[in-house]
Parts: structure tokens; C-alpha cells; sequence
């Protein structure tokens, strides 16, 4: 009882600095996407970063998967560097996609019919499912850091198959504006 109060003590600044951190994150794709109003300027600038976050995204889904098969053959060095890796590639990814969204605001997708609705169905779950992924990739790490693997694992539970989708989805994502805009 006393280890797990001082725990839940010790613990709290990094919590503090999980919220704000993940807020401020969050807080910033919605003025980026939402609120802010770009101007016309110049529509090549960084017209190349949505391949590359794709690709981002793509490395990253393959490094979490192959990071999963390496503890499960108790590869813990090579574990840690895969998720590093995966980790380093969202972080990529996530830099990318708020300097293009800044220069060129949010992406419409120009189908309609069916497309449209496959389409919005998939970017809302991508969407709604990328907001916890931050919170809880600090927290893995955190627990991993403190070399606390139970709450370590409960976390990363929870959090492989979301972030995994994440990845995925954003690839699909980006494969259907590529498609629908020709």
C-alpha cells in the first residue's frame, strides 16, 4: 500500500506533463485544421509531404509489428530499438503533417457516393483513434523507462492495435486522395 501511494506520488509530475503535452498537441491540429484560415499561396509548397508522412506512417505499422515479434522471442534490445524507431517515426510523421496542414490547411476529399462514405468512415476512426496514441505511447515509455513492465504491458495492450491502426489507416487514407484527386 505505502510503495503504490509513493508510486502514484512520484509518478504524478510525469502526468502533469503527459496532459499538457498531449493537450497542447491536440489543441494545435485543431487550430491547424479547424480554425485557421490559410491563403492561397503557393500549392506546390510541400505538396510532397503527404507521401512522405505515408510513408512515415507505413515504417512505422512495420517497426511496431516487427518490435511485437521481437519480445515475444524475448529480444528486449531489439524490442527497445524498434520502438524507438516506430516512435521516432511517428514523431516524423507528426512534424510533417502539422507543416503541410499549416501551409495548405485541411484536405477535402473530392469524390462523392460511396467513396465519399467509405472514405469519411475510415478518416473519422483514424482520426478519433490518433488522439489517445500520444498520451499513451508517453506512458509505455514511461513505465518501460522506470522498468515498470506490468502497467508497462497493460498499457501497450491497449495501445499496439490502436497506434497499429493508426499507421495503417493513415496510409489508406492518403492512398484514397491520391486516387480520387488522379
Amino acid at each position: 500500500m505505502v510503495e503504490s501511494t509513493l508510486s502514484k506520488r512520484t509518478d504524478r509530475p510525469f502526468w502533469i506533463l503527459n496532459a499538457v503535452v498531449s493537450i497542447l498537441a491536440l489543441s494545435l491540429l485543431t487550430y491547424l485544421l479547424l480554425i485557421r484560415q490559410t491563403s492561397p499561396g503557393d500549392s506546390a509548397a510541400l505538396a510532397f509531404m503527404p507521401a512522405v508522412n505515408a510513408c512515415f506512417n507505413a515504417t512505422s505499422a512495420v517497426l511496431l509489428v516487427l518490435a511485437v515479434v521481437a519480445i515475444k522471442k524475448k529480444k528486449v534490445a531489439r524490442h527497445q530499438a524498434l520502438m524507438l524507431s516506430a516512435f521516432a517515426s511517428s514523431a516524423l510523421f507528426l512534424v510533417g503533417y502539422l507543416a503541410y496542414h499549416y501551409v495548405h490547411g485541411d484536405t477535402k476529399y473530392p469524390g462523392s457516393g460511396a467513396m465519399r462514405g467509405v472514405y469519411l468512415a475510415i478518416l473519422a476512426s483514424h482520426v478519433i483513434l490518433s488522439i489517445p496514441v500520444v498520451p499513451m505511447c508517453l506512458a509505455a515509455f514511461y513505465y518501460a523507462f522506470q522498468r515498470n513492465f506490468v502497467t508497462h504491458k497493460k498499457i501497450t495492450k491497449v495501445l499496439f492495435p490502436i497506434w497499429l491502426y493508426v499507421s495503417v489507416t493513415g496510409v489508406v487514407v492518403f492512398a484514397m486522395l491520391r486516387s480520387a484527386y488522379g
